[in-house]
């Protein structure tokens, strides 16, 4: 009874994000009722491997008890204060101090928001003032990655370039702008790395030329790895590359962290990965380990003093009611904890398992790509591995591909052109490991029997 209420409730009244409404509404909501390490438990008693670390976020898994009595403390000492007025909060004082001091180069300076998009957000309003105080607003195009996500607020989704985040809501807005993804397995420059490399430091020269050259544009946003686009991972020194024409044209160069950092790759933040130092850098999602809301803006000395400099004794006009919220700096600080205190290490093992074992996911005859880093992978569903045709559309990859993992017992990202994503969170043991990559072959060869599937073999 308590499950049916609450799938009545959720129908009537509880509005989903990035979901079909009416499809939501004939389907009805699957409630999960417990977590614990990597696994979960929905209200019937079944019991899932979360395969996804919730939405790529609960990197330190479930039912941490260190995290739970950091919270359960400072909810009891100082459940708020706001860093208005010169006020602050000594978790969120020493959280950024500990950011700062693990976070690459001279990005010492941090800004801490509610999650993802509005770190977004606050960049573009960072680098706006920061052209400003260089005397050269005129500098206010923005580039991004074809297939890359930079959240879906107003300003983010028109940075973000996945059709959905478009449709019906009137954005790219004119001054956002894209050059295509580095995306390997379907790059028209072939698979070469060196090639990719320089397809994509040529097409970013071309755009920053069609706009009227390096005085004309602002900023250049990437990922490491784009996640939301279906974990595509550049070549080895494609960031490097790009960050050195960003430099060359003083154009700002800003990494968005909020998927691969806190140790999703590996690091602590997967730009360290190539010494990539970027202008301004987004986190969230591990950074709390979705215990609560959170993001940051971490922003380099330069781009900092020309900003403070700029507004001089005036007030930089950009602020948030819960930034720096103090139960979250204490449960951010918590989670700095583990991952220092051995997570980490142990996310970098689960991770090369992982990845060894999607490898020899590659015989499948539906596996057309392999790709990833640490605990941060996917797989490309073809149909025809030589031609590397998607998915039918009429297989409705992305609903069916989640619902027979769920059954089996694994959740796992389907994105809806058949690419299968991994981000299990970095406390997965061995057993948990082999867990997921066994119900993902059962997965696969279940998918593999249906008609639609058969039908376009041929």
């Amino acid at each position: 009874m308590l499950s049916n209420s609450l799938v009545e409730l959720d129908r009537a009244h509880l509005v989903h994000p990035v979901a079909s409404w009416r499809g939501h509404e004939a389907a009805g909501v699957r409630v999960i009722a417990s977590g614990d390490g990597a696994t979960v438990t929905d209200t019937s008693g079944h019991r899932l491997i979360d395969g996804f670390a919730g939405l790529w976020c609960v990197n330190a898994g479930y039912g941490q008890e260190s995290i739970v009595e950091a919270a359960t403390r400072q909810l009891r000492t100082l459940p708020y204060a706001t860093g208005y007025f010169g006020l602050g909060s000594e978790p969120a004082i020493r959280l950024a101090a500990r950011l700062a001091e693990a976070a690459p180069g001279d990005l010492d300076h941090v800004f801490f928001t509610l999650g993802g998009s509005d770190a977004v957000d606050s960049t573009v309003r960072f680098v706006r003032h920061y052209w400003h105080s260089r005397g050269k607003p005129e500098r206010d195009q923005f580039i991004t990655l074809e297939m890359g996500y930079h959240g879906s607020s107003t300003v983010g989704a028109g940075l973000t370039a996945l059709p959905a985040f478009h449709t019906g809501f009137g954005v790219p807005h004119d001054w956002q702008h894209r050059i295509p993804s580095h995306h390997a397995y379907r790059n028209p420059a072939g698979q070469d790395p060196a090639a990719i490399t320089a397809a994509s430091v040529a097409a970013l020269r071309a755009k920053v030329k069609a706009l009227g050259g390096p005085e004309r544009v602002a900023a250049f946003y990437v990922e490491p790895i784009q996640g939301s686009g279906g974990v595509l991972v550049p070549p080895p020194g494609w960031m490097a590359a790009m960050r050195a024409v960003c430099a060359e044209m003083e154009i700002l160069f800003i990494a968005d962290e909020v998927i691969t950092g806190f140790g999703r790759t590996g690091p602590l933040f997967a730009c360290a990965e190539e010494g990539v130092v970027p202008d301004m850098m987004t986190t969230a999602k591990g950074l709390t380990s979705g215990y609560a809301p959170m993001g940051a803006v971490f922003l380099s000395e330069h781009v900092y003093a020309t900003i403070a400099d700029g507004a001089g004794q005036g007030v930089v006009g950009h602020g948030l009611t819960y930034s720096g919220h103090p139960v979250s700096a204490a449960i951010g600080l918590a989670v700095l904890d583990l991952y220092e205190g051995g997570l980490l290490e142990n996310g970098r093992r689960a991770g090369a398992r992982l990845m060894a074992g999607l490898q020899a996911l590659a015989d499948h005859p539906l596996v057309g790509d392999v790709r990833g880093r640490g605990m941060l992978a996917a797989l490309e569903l073809v149909t025809d591995k030589a031609a590397k045709t998607p998915l039918p559309a009429a297989a409705q990859p992305a609903t069916r591909i989640f619902d027979r993992a769920w059954a089996q017992g694994l959740v796992l990202r389907a994105f809806p052109w058949g690419v299968i994503g991994f981000a299990p969170p970095l406390c997965c043991t061995e057993a948990e490991i082999d867990g997921i990559l066994a119900r993902t072959r059962a997965v696969l060869d279940e998918t593999l029997d249906d008609p639609d599937i058969r039908a376009a073999m041929g």
